[in-house]
């Protein structure tokens, strides 16, 4: 057999192979969803919320209401470490 007579195919440029586009199209949509959530972000940032807790007229004391409770040990709690006093309850 002789083979010099056989003509090999010119190959093909990178870009007409369908895998290559499957390759770029991941990081592609990455950086348009990144320009997206940018866009968003700066359309409609989060407003700051205030730290001061307005004093209550009938009790002379902060803002602090019950239900808010939970939330404030918590926050005790992981500052200190240490866990809250029961107060009022008998083993």
């Amino acid at each position: 057999m002789n083979m010099s007579g056989q003509t090999h195919p010119s190959p093909r440029p990178w870009w007409s192979h369908g895998h290559v586009w499957l390759l770029i199209a991941g990081p592609a949509i990455v950086v348009v969803a990144g320009f997206f959530t940018w866009w968003l972000a700066v359309r409609s940032p989060d407003p700051v919320l205030s730290t001061h807790v307005p004093v209550k007229a009938e009790t002379g004391q902060g803002g602090a209401d019950i239900s808010q409770a939970p939330a404030v040990q918590a926050r005790n709690h992981a500052a200190t470490g240490s866990l809250p006093a029961e107060t009022g309850k008998k083993p």
